[in-house]
């Protein structure tokens, strides 16, 4: 009798779980439609020549394909906001994960008399919008003749990703157990190197998230790129579709093709970096 009683209790919890299990399934295909919808739009109206996409339906596969579109954006010079991208992005990384590991680093294990105040600070510079910094960040570009360069950009690119990337760090690195840093000292390690031989190498998810929560972020970044450069050989691909519009102002499909091919490079670096950015953010809030 005692068994047969149990018998609803134990299977109501199954029952319960396929249910959820059915709803989550269910809201995660209706947003992967939502969001595969535009980019499939895009994608197909591209490829449609420039009657076929006033006198067909907007959803409509094209009826031939017509790749004529992408082959006037590549002679159009993208390919020099491409180069562009990848080295003020590049290099800004770079020097982000320098920056922000050796501070987080020295907020979360050195002790000295402004540690809590200065960690306070950088977190508040999270909240400082970066429209209010335009005007003097140009005059400065200006005086300093980096205007309508590259390196004009990484300048900014690297001073606003600090403070998130610095937060992020110096809590994973609050987590790392400080009997490895004991034991370094022990075997006569000096600062830098108990932070270059231990707690770099062991930052390497929460190094991986800054990495590409701010590659993406800077890869689509348009004001400071539209602000600090005026000539097309040295902006990047955010500024690609403002440039181009000019040129196809009414060729919507040629528009569309420069929008694909700049989300093409993100795409394809999201698909490869996605587990490692959700592994960063799961280690990262499962050790705070």
């Amino acid at each position: 009798m005692q068994n047969q009683a149990l018998k609803p209790a134990l299977a109501y919890p199954k029952v319960r779980d396929i249910g959820v299990r059915s709803l989550v399934q269910l809201l995660a295909t209706v947003w992967l439609v939502v969001t595969l919808l535009p980019l499939l739009f895009v994608v197909f109206t591209s490829l449609k020549s420039q009657e076929e996409t006033f006198d067909s339906p907007v959803w409509a596969l094209p009826r031939q394909i017509d790749w004529s579109h992408y082959a006037a954006v590549l002679q159009g010079g993208i390919l020099g906001y491409l180069r562009n991208s990848v080295f003020v992005v590049g290099l800004s990384i770079v020097l982000i994960l320098a920056a922000s590991a050796m501070a987080a680093y020295a907020l979360a294990r050195l002790e000295f008399r402004f540690n809590k105040p200065l960690f306070g600070l950088i977190v508040a510079c999270m909240i400082v919008p970066i429209h209010i910094t335009l005007v003097p960040i140009y005059l400065l570009t200006r005086s300093l003749g980096l205007y309508d360069t590259p390196f004009a950009l990484i300048g900014p690119y690297v001073a606003t990703s600090l403070p998130v990337s610095i937060f992020i760090l110096t809590e994973f690195m609050r987590q790392i157990p400080r009997e490895l840093e004991e034991a370094a000292k022990l075997d006569g390690c000096g600062p830098f190197a108990i932070f270059w031989k231990v707690f770099f190498p062991l930052s390497g998810p929460g190094l991986a998230t800054v990495a590409i929560y701010n590659g993406i972020g800077l890869w689509n970044e348009f004001i400071f790129a539209y602000v600090l450069t005026s000539s097309q050989s040295n902006r990047t691909l955010p500024l690609a579709l403002w440039d181009f519009q000019g040129e196809y102002a009414s060729n919507i499909p040629a528009m569309l093709a420069v929008v694909t091919l700049t989300s093409l490079p993100l795409i394809v670096a999201y698909a490869f970096g996605q587990e490692r950015i959700v592994k960063g953010m799961m280690a990262g809030s499962l050790k705070g």
